[in-house]
């Protein structure tokens, strides 16, 4: 066939979130717009594609291809290669190719966009009020994929067939919902049912809906609503009676409820929201975002006592929007467990689990593939602060610095666990998982360890793990003696997540505050003053350590903690040692004194416990970090207090809070409000931690200071500090798309893992 001149035939390849987000379609329509012919198809690498025609409008169609791609897409790369001409006549989509190593990047599960939204609430749409409307631009993603590419079949949707007229849109180039693989109308797709916690049917699809939502504005009810990935409790959130209930059964006495509301004008009626808030509200994540609650927001007290915010979220769902439209008023919706449990996602499980919980159940037929819990933010200094990644954000991957040589495999840490499987120079971090602290918790961690080793085409060599010896996470990558183990001691974790996230291997200075870690000199680290890079570290300061009376029971018991410190500094706490009684106190006054169950720790959240018992008496905690939660939130009430509380740095970067301990003692017995005592203390630890780093910093000949663990999660220490050290002219990291606790840990892992590697390889 004779080739006319000035043609060009090329293969692109375009790697990145390029499946399920209507990037083919987007192709063809560009191809067909610039009169090229060729074809495109997703494959395991993610869209391959040729397009020949003229020179010219070839090289318009490779420039568009990321400058004008779907919303939802990521591209990465794309690499074009030159190709013979056929003088083929036309444009086509051809089906997914199979056979090669899958390297395609899974979309996060996204809201529903506003064309679904106009249609659900359309009378005339033949998808008016259908809860799992979807389209190219919005929908479950990553909680319904089995396997990629991503197509139908390889989807939980693989048993809904399309009827004619779904299946029309599904080929149409054209349409929205051209290869929108969970596409589904009333006639072919999902359905509601709800039911009773006997297991009785109560209604069927729109009626199971409005009788649901009847029940949860009527107050009292409980409902468990199967959302994307997994379930929700939920109740009207202004009922005190109905949120005491929930509270109750769950066997979650103490810890925040999340609440979600029908729009942003709505959540700013609750909480005080600032455009940084606003955008995370509505991004197409959907997070739940704290913020400042509003005095007089008409919420339940017991949705989140002893704290200044509120963790608000918008429906991401057709679901969740039907039923708050339908409820007209906000509602509490918290994750479908019971305490200390994950999150159930299957419907059996659920009719099991939460049979003394909630009242009734709002269950669906898609079967969910991955349980996936609400992802959690918060804004510190204009940038967002993940506290929990999960359903909207996971799987994105996330680079390596240093390209793991061997493909590898981080176990993480025990408390908000998550992992990460790494090859090449990605790496994908799994969604939150929980507390490893019973069956079912590890269950998911091992189940989600190898959905996500098949997904990513990730066979591990290695296997990186925290040096904790008793941690689960630990002892399952022992247990998989066929790989290579990376030991990472856990603060290291933390500054290199944090690094790694920024794309840093220079050494920096890391402050590294949290609960507990397991130190190389075998005491409880959680207050460290660290200087290191990917590669490795070295301690270089840490707060005073102190006994730890009852080792775990002290975190559960915060009074403890008080009375170690208080011991150590030589101050007397009699209103305090009153509350607990005498003989109790005396007996952990006693262990405080020796070794025998009392672990050393430089813990800078046990400190945080101690001034809490101290300034709020907060005796015992339900959750975790509770009382430095409630110490934050007291701060706030006082955002005027003045002075800080002193707390020497020694010549070897100890910092030394006997005189903090000595202070807050005196002001507790002089009748200081809370709230002042609070910021006194916060200011005193933020300007003794930036004077530590600024002379750490000065001491190793670095420029950059990272701030990282649990205790980080604190806006107002974060912001502080951060503040100061700007001031003393340092380049101040934080984690923002990776939580500063534990939560990514296992990404810091991965990261230390493949520096070491690379570093032994020379």
């Amino acid at each position: 066939m004779a080739v006319l001149a000035g043609r060009r035939r090329v293969r692109a390849r375009v790697e990145g979130v390029v499946q399920g987000v209507g990037f083919r379609p987007f192709v063809y329509r560009i191809a067909r717009e610039l009169g090229l012919a060729g074809w495109v198809r997703n494959d395991e690498r993610g869209v391959l594609v040729e397009v020949e025609g003229d020179s010219a409008a070839v090289d318009a169609f490779l420039a568009r291809l990321e400058a004008d791609a779907p919303p939802l897409a990521a591209v990465e790369r794309v690499t074009p290669s030159e190709r013979l001409t056929t003088g083929e006549p036309s444009f086509r989509i051809l089906d997914s190719a199979r056979g090669g190593e899958p390297d395609a990047l899974v979309a996060p599960d996204t809201a529903t966009c506003a064309d679904c939204l106009a249609e659900l609430r359309d009378p005339g749409d033949r998808r008016h009020r259908y809860p799992f409307i979807n389209c190219t631009n919005c929908g479950p993603r990553f909680t319904i994929v089995r396997d990629v590419p991503y197509d139908r079949a390889r989807t939980t949707m693989a048993a809904f067939i399309m009827c004619d007229a779904c299946r029309r849109e599904y080929e149409d180039p054209a349409d929205r919902r051209f290869h929108a693989q969970p596409n589904a109308c009333p006639d072919c797709g999902p359905s509601l049912r709800l039911v009773g916690a006997g297991g009785a049917v109560l209604g069927l699809r729109d009626e199971a809906l409005r009788a649901a939502a009847a029940a949860l504005a009527d107050g009292g009810a409980v409902v468990a609503v199967k959302g994307l990935g997994g379930f929700h409790l939920a109740c009207r959130a202004d009922d005190e009676d109905a949120v005491a209930a929930l509270r109750a059964r769950k066997h979650r006495e103490d810890k925040p409820f999340a609440l979600m509301v029908s729009s942003a004008e709505g959540a700013g009626r609750l909480v005080a929201l600032g455009g940084a808030e606003r955008r995370l509200l509505e991004g197409p994540d959907r997070p739940i975002v704290l913020a400042p609650r509003h005095d007089g927001a008409p919420v339940a007290r017991a949705v989140a006592p002893g704290c200044a915010e509120l963790g608000v979220m918008l429906p991401y769902s057709p679901l969740h929007h039907l039923l708050l439209d339908d409820a007209g008023v906000p509602l509490v919706m918290t994750s479908g467990n019971v305490s200390d449990e994950p999150i159930v996602y299957e419907d059996d499980d659920a009719l099991a689990r939460l049979a003394a919980v909630a009242d009734l159940f709002l269950l669906h037929d898609r079967p969910i593939q991955t349980r996936t819990d609400d992802s959690v933010l918060r804004v510190v200094r204009g940038r967002p602060l993940a506290l929990r990644r999960s359903r909207g954000q996971v799987p994105r991957s996330q680079a390596l610095p240093v390209a793991a040589r061997r493909p590898l495999l981080a176990c993480g840490a025990e408390l908000k666990s998550t992992f990460c499987v790494a090859r090449g120079a990605r790496a994908w971090v799994g969604p939150h998982v929980g507390d490893l602290a019973n069956w079912e918790t590890l269950r998911s961690f091992r189940d989600g360890i190898a959905h996500f080793e098949r997904l990513f085409a990730v066979t591990p060599e290695v296997v990186a793990h925290d040096l904790h010896p008793s941690y689960l996470s630990t002892a399952y990558a022992l247990e998989r003696g066929d790989l290579v183990p990376v030991g990472v001691q856990h603060h290291h974790g933390h500054l290199a997540a944090c690094l790694a996230e920024h794309a840093e291997t220079a050494p920096a200075v890391g402050a590294v505050f949290d609960g507990t870690g397991y130190g190389t000199d075998g005491t409880v680290w959680g207050g460290e003053l660290l200087v290191g890079d990917l590669v490795g570290f070295e301690r270089v300061g840490h707060l005073r350590a102190v006994r730890m009376p009852g080792g775990e029971q002290a975190i559960r018991q915060p009074w403890r903690m008080a009375c170690a410190w208080l011991q150590d500094a030589g101050v007397r706490a009699p209103a305090l040692a009153r509350r607990v009684g005498a003989e109790r106190w005396a007996a952990v006054a006693q262990l405080a004194r020796g070794a025998l169950a009392a672990p050393l720790t430089s813990s800078m959240g046990r400190l945080f416990d101690a001034v809490g018992a101290l300034c709020l008496g907060r005796l015992e905690v339900t959750f975790e970090g509770q009382a430095a939660v409630e110490l934050e939130a007291a701060a706030a009430t006082a955002p005027g207090a003045r002075g800080a509380y002193p707390l020497p740095l020694t010549a070897d970067l100890v910092l030394d809070p006997r005189p903090t301990i000595a202070a807050a003692t005196a002001d507790v017995a002089a009748g200081r409000p809370a709230g002042v005592i609070a910021a006194r203390f916060h200011h005193a630890v933020a300007r003794a931690t930036a004077q530590a780093c600024a002379r750490a910093a000065e001491g190793a000949g670095v420029s950059t200071v990272v701030l990282s663990g649990g205790v980080f999660q604190n806006r107002l220490l974060a912001e502080e500090t951060a503040a100061l050290l700007g001031a003393a002219r340092l380049r101040v990291l934080l984690p923002e798309r990776l939580p500063p606790n534990d939560g990514g840990i296992a990404f810091g892992q991965a990261a230390v893992a493949a520096a070491r590697l690379a570093a032994r390889a020379g």
